[in-house]
C-alpha cells in the first residue's frame, strides 16, 4: 500500500475559501501601499548564502533554511572538514544558497545592485513568501507571507510618522479596530546598555529584553546573567520592567534614567517628534504606545522600532513590525543610505480576522450559476448562455459531463449544493424547443421558467 502523502510541518495547503480570504487581505494592503506612493518589486525566493548569513544575529542565522548544492556536493568537502563534524565548517562547503528569511535584507541587496536605476528616496512594497526553520505553533509557520513597505534614501522622521499612519490605514480598511502600534527606539536601548555598563553586550541585552512578554522578568534576567551582564547592571534595569503610563509620562521617566547618555537622549527626541506628529494628525482606529522593552532582536535596526499587537482579547503574537535601519545597505557596499520599513504578518492577520468574524461574506462567493448538462445540443445552447453571463460579470459554468440517468442528475445537483452555488439552470428538450430556461434557486427551492433577459436579471 502506498504511503499517504503529507507536507512538512509549519507549511499548509489552502483551499479556495482560504485563498480568497488571503487575497482579500493582500488586496487591502496593496491598495494602501499604492495610495501611500510605494512601488512594487519582487526578489528571488532564495539568495546567495553570504547575502543572508550574519544579518539577523546568531538566533536568526540558525533559522535560515540552507539549500544543498546540486550534484555530488560532498566531494568538495575535505576529509579534515568532514571529520570535524562542525556545522560551521561543513555548511559553507555544501550549501551556497539559502531561502530568504525576510524581505528586508534581499531588498537592501536589490537597492545596492540596482542603485543606478533607482530614484531616491525609493519607496517600495513587496508581498512574497519567506521561510524560517522555526518551531511551528499557532500563528507561527515555517513558510509564510510578508507584506513589506520600505523607504531608503531619507533620514526624515516624517517617514516613521507616515508608517504609523499606514498601519492605521490598513487595519482601519480591514475593520480591525483596537490594534496597538508599539514603538521604541534602538538608540534608547543603546543608551540603557550604556547606563548599565553593557555596551559590548547590546545584542545579547536586546535579544533577552525582547522576550519579556514571552518568558517573563525572571527568565529574562537569568538569560542576561548567562550572557555576562552583571547583577548590578540588571538591578539598574528594574525600573524598565515596570515602566507604565501614557506616552508622555514614560518619556519623562526615561529622560531621568538616560540623563547621562547622549545616544539615549537622541532616541527620546526622535520618539517625541513621532508622537507629537501623530497626536496632531490623529489615528482612525489604532493606538500608538511606547514600549521600552520592545527590542526586536534583529541586528540591523538603528532607530525607531515598531511592533503591532492584535486587539485586546485576541491571543496572537505580533501582526506587524519594522523599524529604521541606517546602515543596512553598507554591508553590500553602499554606505550612508538610511532606510525605514514595516511589515504586515499576513498569516496572523488572517487568524485574527477569522477569530473575530471580520471577513466580508462576498469575498468567498463561488460560481453563481451552474448549467446542468443534458447532452451535446443542450450543452452548446447552455454554453452560449454561460458566455453571455460571464460577459455580464456573472460567474457561471456548465457541468462537463452529460446526464445519462436520474443518478447523474442528482450528482450534478449535489455538486451545486456542496459548492454553495445558489442557482441551477436546466436546458433540456423542452427548453430548446421553447427557447427558454428552467431556473432553480438552490436556497429556496423555487423553480421557474425564464427568458435569458429574465435569467440575467434574476442572478445579477
Amino acid at each position: 500500500m502506498a504511503q499517504k502523502p503529507g507536507i512538512p510541518k509549519g507549511t499548509r495547503d489552502f483551499n479556495a475559501t482560504e485563498v480568497a480570504k488571503r487575497s482579500y487581505i493582500m488586496d487591502v494592503i496593496k491598495e494602501q501601499f499604492q495610495l501611500y506612493g510605494f512601488q512594487p518589486i519582487e526578489t528571488p525566493s532564495f539568495e546567495n548564502s553570504d547575502t543572508l548569513m550574519g544579518k539577523y544575529g546568531d538566533e536568526g542565522d540558525r533559522l535560515i533554511f540552507k539549500i544543498l548544492n546540486s550534484g555530488d556536493y560532498l566531494k568538495k568537502v575535505s576529509n579534515d572538514v568532514y571529520n570535524s563534524k562542525s556545522e560551521h565548517l561543513i555548511t559553507p562547503s555544501i550549501s551556497e544558497k539559502a531561502l530568504r528569511y525576510d524581505l528586508t535584507v534581499p531588498f537592501a541587496r536589490y537597492v545596492v545592485q540596482h542603485q543606478n536605476e533607482i530614484e531616491f528616496p525609493f519607496k517600495r512594497y513587496q508581498i512574497q513568501p519567506v521561510w524560517r526553520a522555526d518551531r511551528p505553533q499557532k500563528g507561527r509557520f515555517r513558510e509564510f507571507y510578508q507584506c513589506d513597505a520600505d523607504v531608503v534614501g531619507s533620514t526624515s522622521l516624517f517617514q516613521e510618522v507616515e508608517f504609523v499612519q499606514l498601519y492605521d490605514a490598513v487595519f482601519t480598511a480591514l475593520k480591525l479596530d483596537g490594534v496597538v502600534i508599539k514603538i521604541n527606539n534602538r538608540k534608547i536601548l543603546s543608551g540603557i546598555a550604556e547606563v548599565i555598563g553593557a555596551q559590548d553586550k547590546l545584542i545579547d541585552f536586546t535579544v533577552a529584553l525582547d522576550k519579556l512578554d514571552k518568558i517573563g522578568e525572571d527568565k529574562v534576567k537569568e538569560e542576561m546573567r548567562n550572557k555576562g551582564i552583571s547583577d548590578d547592571g540588571i538591578s539598574k534595569l528594574q525600573p524598565l520592567f515596570y515602566l507604565k503610563g501614557d506616552f508622555i509620562g514614560q518619556i519623562a521617566k526615561l529622560k531621568s534614567i538616560l540623563i547621562s547618555s547622549e545616544i539615549g537622549r537622541k532616541g527620546i527626541e526622535e520618539l517625541e517628534f513621532i508622537n507629537t506628529a501623530i497626536s496632531d494628525l490623529k489615528l482612525n482606529t489604532a493606538k500608538l504606545q511606547l514600549d521600552v522593552t520592545l527590542a526586536r532582536g534583529l541586528n540591523y535596526y538603528t532607530g525607531a522600532i515598531f511592533e503591532v499587537s492584535a486587539p485586546e482579547g485576541v491571543k496572537m503574537g505580533s501582526i506587524g513590525g519594522g523599524g529604521r535601519y541606517d546602515d543596512l545597505t553598507s554591508i553590500f557596499g553602499k554606505p550612508d543610505t538610511s532606510g525605514v520599513g514595516i511589515s504586515f504578518g499576513l498569516d496572523r492577520i488572517y487568524l485574527v480576522l477569522e477569530e473575530l468574524g471580520l471577513f466580508p461574506e462576498a469575498i468567498t462567493e463561488t460560481t453563481k450559476v451552474l448549467f446542468i448538462n443534458f447532452g451535446e445540443r443542450e450543452a452548446m445552447t447552455s454554453l452560449k448562455a454561460v458566455t453571455q453571463l460571464r460577459q455580464a460579470g456573472i460567474k457561471a459554468e456548465l457541468f462537463p459531463d452529460a446526464v445519462t440517468s436520474g443518478k447523474q442528475m442528482k450528482k450534478q445537483m449535489t455538486y451545486a449544493n456542496r459548492r454553495n452555488i445558489p442557482y441551477v439552470v436546466v436546458v433540456g428538450e423542452e427548453e430548446l424547443i421553447n427557447q427558454n430556461y428552467s431556473l432553480k434557486n438552490m436556497i429556496s427551492g423555487q423553480q421557474k421558467t425564464v427568458t435569458f433577459s429574465m435569467l440575467l436579471k434574476s442572478v445579477s
